[in-house]
């Protein structure tokens, strides 16, 4: 039965997998799902790389899924000039984890496309140099600096943190100060699109207003 099913709806996935996309995604995210599967007896890790787009009307799009073996940045590559052959023409943040290779692989097929890194997957990264009897603290006095007004105010803050943690955790602090180039773009956005390019929310209130005025956001 299921490969009765399998069958019937394997030419249906294949043609939603090579489906004409939008030629402008504002935001695609771009992350993996890591899982075990058995094959010939044998238990074998598996990732499923998962491509979601928001449209410029505010809506999320799955634009792709693609089984491989572990996460690589020659994967995303090949998928990234997936998008680009259905029609993906332009992209004006990658929203992506810390993976190596992965900004390059980027910058190789939509060079004008901006890189905001995952606050998510930063935030994780810290807090495993941080002990569990301070983590409650530490990641408190961390939301002054991800949900701070601007750029200008968030690395005041995170001045603050590094006078009051840095000699303690260092490496839960660099890890902010060194990657700050791709963590901070967001602070040119108010709240509500902010929210949308560290996690997956859309308010189909706010985007779509946002995005058809150019004279507000300077994007045309």
């Amino acid at each position: 039965m299921v490969s009765r099913i399998t069958d019937r709806i394997l030419p249906e996935i294949k043609e939603w997998q090579s489906r004409p996309l939008h030629p402008v995604y504002p935001f695609v995210f771009m992350d993996c799902i890591h899982y075990r599967v058995r094959e010939d007896g044998r238990i074998l890790s598996r990732a499923a790389y998962i491509v979601l787009g928001i449209t410029a009307e505010g809506y999320k799009d799955i634009l792709s899924i693609t089984v491989g073996a572990n996460e690589t940045s020659k994967f995303w590559l090949g998928m990234l000039n997936d998008l680009k052959n259905r029609g993906v023409q332009d992209v004006l943040f990658f929203c992506v984890d810390g993976l190596a290779g992965f900004k390059e692989a980027i910058g190789a097929v939509y060079p004008d496309a901006r890189i905001q890194r995952c606050v998510i997957h930063m935030l994780r990264n810290s807090f495993k140099y941080v002990n569990y009897s301070d983590l409650k603290k530490f990641s408190s006095d961390f939301k002054a600096v991800y949900n701070a007004p601007n750029e200008a105010s968030a690395l005041s803050e995170l001045e603050k943190i590094k006078e009051k943690w840095g000699k303690k955790y260092p490496y839960a602090v660099s890890n902010w100060e060194n990657n700050w180039e791709d963590v901070s773009s967001f602070f040119q956005f108010s709240d509500g699109i902010r929210r949308i390019m560290y996690t997956t929310y859309t308010d189909k209130k706010t985007i779509p207003m946002f995005f058809r005025n150019p004279a507000v956001t300077g994007i045309s």
